[in-house]
């Protein structure tokens, strides 16, 4: 049975917190903090990055008090990824490598991978706020951790890892691969809480159903998935078939790594910790802030790392904000769910659409497996879509013709696009063991 929290829980995420004062700061007080934390790391940028310096004072600032209010944070310029790819690998480090404690870095498969580094302080912030975030949405000291993000050069495994340690959770560190393994120790170990993204919790779930094996009955009642979007009917399905509560957890390595922000128990958007970073939207195409409430580009300012500041990081993911107080008594504002990457947005015959909302309508119909990829191509100036996914096993393949006609209905009525939906044998769509792959792209390159 998937967990639901009882009314004594409910009461319970109410008045709980792992950094209770923190978390239910009152909002001017937050607001005083955040000028105070901003201020010292713009001195760190001004005074170790020289990239910075120029570019502040490009800005207008000829010293970094001239930034007297949250408001003046407008004024400074943006940060994107390929900034850091272009002063790879260390050059918007404020520290030395040898005063580091850890490197990490992305795959580096569209270019240059994007290096990020921590001092020993750093990664005690991080696991702080890793074990907040676990707190939050309901695990607490004691329970076993299944961690299976991915371990190595990606934040995702020793992230989770070290934040579930701080908070005096023993960890089972498994990542990635040999799903048939991990199922196995799913059901001997009898951990509580699983760690994965939320696509390779519906692989864990697959291959536990192929050997008979209902995960149901197994232990896990909390599952912390993020470092990919997800839609609701994602999070139904992985409860409906792994018998345990799907919470939000959000996080990039640019910024920190999985704890930026988390759902609390009560799973009505994520609290951003805003204690250590500074949350804006703006719009993608003006850079322009939009108003709250309103769906915009998401960036990120950090207040306390040392090793690489960011400041005004564009994340390319598209949400809402949201400062009303939650029920559970945090005063942190709340960023709704992300919708998807401003860069994975496609333009089918004049409508934008992101892979989640298609996810979202197809994920849970009645003889499709939520696993599908979006081809993309191109015809003259416009964009077209391929969707490819999985009848369920039962299905005749003499129905996938109806399914996918069906399908490529339902997306025609409620997103607005025209697709050609392609049913396939179970299988046919690769696995991944870290972030699912969604969308092929086969659209010519610009030269």
């Amino acid at each position: 049975m998937v967990a639901t929290l009882s009314a004594a829980a409910v009461t319970a995420a109410r008045t709980s917190g792992l950094h209770a004062e923190q978390e239910t700061l009152p909002r001017e007080q937050l607001r005083q903090l955040q000028l105070q934390r901003l201020q010292q790391t713009l001195r760190n940028a001004w005074d170790h990055v020289p990239w910075h310096r120029r570019r502040l004072h490009a800005a207008g600032l000829d010293d970094p008090r001239d930034v007297d209010s949250l408001e003046a944070l407008r004024r400074l310029p943006f940060t994107v990824k390929t900034d850091l790819r272009d002063n790879y690998p260390f050059g918007l480090f404020t520290r030395p490598t040898q005063e580091l404690a850890r490197l990490h870095a992305s795959s580096g498969t569209t270019g240059k991978p994007t290096v990020v580094g921590y001092t020993a302080q750093d990664l005690s912030t991080w696991a702080d706020l890793v074990a907040r975030s676990f707190y939050c949405a309901g695990v607490r000291p004691g329970d076993l951790v299944h961690n299976a993000y991915g371990y190595g050069l990606f934040t995702g495994g020793l992230g989770a890892h070290d934040g579930a340690t701080r908070l005096g959770c023993p960890v089972v560190p498994i990542s990635g691969g040999g799903t048939e393994r991990q199922v196995a120790l799913i059901m001997d170990f009898q951990p509580r809480v699983l760690c994965a993204t939320p696509s390779y919790a519906l692989a864990l779930a697959e291959v536990a159903e192929r050997q008979g094996v209902n995960l149901r009955d197994s232990a896990l009642r909390i599952g912390m998935f993020g470092a990919e979007p997800w839609s609701d009917a994602m999070r139904r399905e992985i409860e409906a078939r792994v018998g345990l509560r799907a919470v939000d957890i959000y996080g990039l390595s640019e910024i920190m790594g999985p704890g930026v922000a988390c759902e609390c128990e009560l799973r009505c958007g994520l609290h951003g910790w805003e204690d250590h970073f500074l949350f804006e939207t703006i719009d993608p195409d003006t850079g322009q802030a939009v108003p709250e409430g309103e769906p915009g580009e998401l960036v990120i300012t950090t207040l306390t790392k040392q090793a690489l500041p960011m400041l005004r990081y564009r994340t390319r993911d598209i949400t809402r904000l949201e400062t009303a107080p939650c029920d559970c008594g945090r005063t942190h504002l709340r960023i709704l769910r992300v919708t998807g990457r401003n860069d994975d947005m496609m333009i089918v015959r004049g409508v934008n659409v992101f892979p989640s909302q298609i996810e979202s309508v197809l994920v849970g119909r009645p003889g499709l497996s939520p696993h599908y990829q979006l081809v993309l191509d191109r015809h003259g100036a416009l964009d077209s879509v391929r969707l490819e996914i999985e009848a369920q096993p039962e299905v005749s393949t003499a129905d996938y013709p109806r399914l996918a006609q069906e399908a490529a209905h339902h997306i025609k009525s409620l997103i607005g696009i025209s697709a050609d939906v392609q049913v396939q044998a179970p299988g046919s769509v690769p696995r991944s063991q870290g972030k699912a792959v969604r969308v092929r792209d086969q659209r010519p390159r610009v030269a």
